[in-house]
């Protein structure tokens, strides 16, 4: 949620922001908000007026009563009953106005960053850098629902009969490696100074509300019923969430935290869910962080965040390549966002495994955190980041570790999470 002095002091800007975004049906609504916050700032001042007329009625009113001038007395006890009156309509009327121009403003989208590249859909997202030599070996390398069930580690037919379509059972060494990958990550972060943290796995909708658009919301999430409680789609959300309402000590800034959770997911959409494999599921496990800090301070942990997976899906002899997102491809709460691409083998391209974004201070603002600095209270900026989903990695390990017989070669980096284990070797039936 932007901040409304935008709106009141430059009008244009949000709505050169919008048509940078491809979101033309929204330009009339800044046109509304800044006609409800005319309407809402005038029944203000007229309240703050009412309120200051009253003090000033009821020391008159007492005056004329120790005076014993009864009749002039009474009549400004009228004036003051019609200003009472008055006053509790223009109250109820504020509150309708605040709710309907925060509901406007929700939808309204953040401002993005100036450099981030102009695109009307992710196919227009733009390749910054490659880390690591693509590598397309001389034999096939299957499908990875393939190499998974000649390692013994995959079954969704199970799955399909116990959950339903989008859930699986990993067994053996690939459901090793994949807690193998997440502890990993997790000591990766833990040693680049990230406090460890495991939070609870549903949240609020308040909280929902305060991260994530409604549209991503509907998209994403599932809602337990008969309950104000929703499964967390990552753990970025109940991340954040826990510094709801809170003002922070500019002293303990930055607070740089990483957490393991469950992910639930509906994956509404064109894309749907995958029949075979498990790149795009229901349930998944993530390692993830964020960030919230300085305002001035978000681009450079911006920049750090997204080298961090870089260096962990290096070491695990993963090439990826980071590309940044062009403006039709950000969420509405985005300033500046870059994908982790990691290369398929198999497909001869690259394919999403991690995000890395800066909101700027729109979650602060839904959510009311802030920080106490030398000249007041000001909203913080928040970040994050993938740290490593283990669905997508799990797939990229396998066809970029992959050997001619099937056997997969685990990564030096993970061997002591796997008890010395140096390759996972096909399971014979």
């Amino acid at each position: 949620m932007i901040d409304i002095n935008l709106i009141r002091k430059n009008p244009e800007l949000v709505k050169e922001n919008i048509r940078k975004k491809f979101q033309d049906e929204k330009l009339e609504l800044v046109d509304k908000v800044a006609e409800l916050d005319k309407e809402y700032r005038a029944l203000k001042q007229e309240g703050d007026d009412l309120r200051a007329s009253r003090n000033k009625l009821s020391s008159e009113i007492g005056l004329l009563m120790k005076n014993k001038q009864i009749e002039e007395a009474n009549k400004l006890k009228e004036t003051v009953v019609a200003n009472n009156k008055r006053t509790v309509e223009i109250e109820e009327k504020e509150k309708e106005l605040e709710q309907e121009i925060k509901k406007i403003m929700m939808v309204i989208p953040n401002i993005i960053a100036d450099d981030v590249p102009i695109g009307k859909d992710d196919s227009e997202n733009v390749e910054d850098k490659k880390f690591g030599e693509p590598v397309v070996p001389n034999f096939e390398i299957p499908y990875h629902a393939d190499i998974l069930e000649k390692l013994g580690g995959l079954d969704k037919e199970s799955a399909g009969r116990t959950s339903g379509n989008g859930f699986y059972y990993l067994m053996g060494n690939p459901a090793r490696i994949v807690s193998a990958m997440l502890s990993y990550a997790r000591d990766y972060m833990i040693e680049k100074g990230f406090t460890y943290c495991i939070p609870p796995f549903m949240i609020r909708s308040e909280v929902v509300n305060g991260v994530m658009s409604f549209a991503e919301m509907s998209a994403m999430m599932y809602k337990v019923e008969g309950e104000d409680l929703f499964l967390i789609g990552t753990s970025e959300h109940s991340m954040i969430g826990k510094f709801k309402d809170q003002i922070i000590k500019e002293s303990d800034l930055p607070i740089t935290m990483t957490s393991y959770s469950p992910c639930f997911r509906k994956e509404v959409g064109a894309h749907g869910i995958e029949e075979r494999g498990i790149y795009r599921v229901h349930q998944f496990e993530k390692q993830e962080m964020i960030v919230l800090c300085k305002p001035e301070d978000s681009m450079e942990w911006y920049n750090k965040m997204w080298s961090y997976t870089v260096d962990i899906f290096r070491n695990l002899n993963i090439p990826v390549r980071k590309l940044d997102c062009c403006s039709g491809d950000l969420a509405d709460l985005k300033i500046k966002s870059c994908d982790v691409e990691a290369w398929s083998p198999r497909q001869m391209k690259y394919f999403e495994v991690g995000s890395c974004s800066t909101l700027g201070d729109a979650q602060a603002r839904r959510l009311g955190i802030r920080a106490k600095g030398e000249k007041g209270n000001y909203y913080l900026h928040t970040l994050n980041n993938t740290v490593l989903a283990s669905t997508r990695a799990l797939i990229a390990l396998l066809e970029n570790n992959l050997n001619e017989d099937g056997s997969v070669n685990v990564p030096k980096a993970l061997q002591p999470y796997m008890g010395g284990l140096t390759k996972m070797e096909v399971v014979k039936k």
